[in-house]
């Protein structure tokens, strides 16, 4: 009689354990949640995961908490979620540049498509081809012949190396055929200085940070990087539609969580992402970030990132960005 007890017990706890992710994800998240940022308090990848940290306390009436995890070009974020528990509770706050950009520029200690499990882009941004308002260019065909007619003389500033400014700039101009230096900047900011000041008289800007410049006259935007044109800027062409089909280079930011992680929990973030864009008032406030709303599925994300690994291997080898 001990022996059907103890098996009957036995199979009480193995149905317990096959039931526990299932209420686990039901219950979602039982305890406060820490999405980890990859860079430091105050840029656009921080706003917008506190923006949806912000909404996420309220939806799900738990504590969404950031952390501001720097070092090794955002790789000690990635490494960290990545080796959490597969709870739910351990998010990443996953941009393009340490998803598909690290990885082909260095050596990073884990797998971004193994290791990582997407959820939702909350939104793309696209980058603005610009120019110095006095350079006597308004078209990119007329870039391009101002670029090819004096050659290897011209610079354009980069917001650093392997950045997606520099790597965008680096495949427009294999596509163009023509040779610029780069300048390396410590952000976009300093290198728009540069831009408005002259001494260099191009790079591909962040948009939200070039828009103020542009309605001043201090800049010009010569092109929109995306496959379609920014709302902010319906008037300006992408590099696409000016002579360069194929051309689309953005940049992104979601969320992403340890591999493993139960589908019903990833399913039920996503669903929220994907109702928080189509809130009016939280669109309007990516807007405002230079983002176009976005908010894809599991499977979408997954896909982004698959398609756009070669893209940015080929990036980095024409940058001449890849280090030991």
């Amino acid at each position: 009689m001990s022996f059907w007890r103890m098996l009957l017990a036995s199979l009480a706890i193995f149905a317990a354990s096959g039931l526990s992710h299932p209420a686990q994800s039901q219950d979602w998240p039982q305890r406060p949640v820490k999405i980890i940022v990859p860079f430091a308090p105050g840029g656009n990848a921080d706003g917008m995961a506190r923006m949806v940290a912000q909404r996420f306390n309220d939806v799900f009436n738990q504590q969404f908490v950031v952390e501001n995890r720097t070092g090794a070009g955002g790789a000690i974020a990635v490494e960290g979620v990545a080796r959490a528990p597969a709870d739910g509770l351990t998010l990443l706050w996953g941009v393009q540049p340490q998803i598909v950009i690290l990885p082909a520029m260095t050596k990073v200690p884990y797998d971004a498509v193994k290791d990582l499990a997407p959820i939702s882009v909350l939104g793309t941004n696209p980058f603005v081809l610009v120019v110095n308002g006095k350079l006597p260019v308004k078209t990119v065909p007329e870039f391009v012949a101002y670029v090819r007619a004096q050659p290897g003389k011209l610079s354009y500033g980069s917001s650093g190396l392997g950045s997606v400014a520099q790597l965008a700039m680096a495949l427009f101009l294999k596509r163009a055929n023509v040779e610029m230096t780069a300048v390396h900047y410590r952000g976009n900011a300093p290198a728009l200085a540069d831009v408005i000041a002259g001494h260099v008289p191009a790079m591909f800007s962040s948009l939200a940070d070039a828009l103020p410049h542009a309605a001043s006259g201090a800049v010009r935007l010569l092109a929109v990087s995306g496959a379609k044109r920014a709302s902010q800027i319906p008037d300006v062409p992408t590099v696409a539609e000016t002579g360069y089909p194929g051309y689309n280079v953005v940049t992104w930011n979601g969320l992403m969580a340890p591999a493993g992680t139960p589908k019903p929990i990833v399913d039920k973030i996503a669903a929220e992402m994907a109702r928080a864009v189509k809130d009016a008032k939280f669109a309007e406030r990516l807007i405002a970030y230079g983002v176009d709303p976005l908010g894809n599925s599991p499977a979408e994300f997954t896909q982004l990132i698959a398609a756009e690994i070669p893209l940015w291997i080929e990036a980095v080898n024409l940058a001449g960005a890849k280090t030991p």
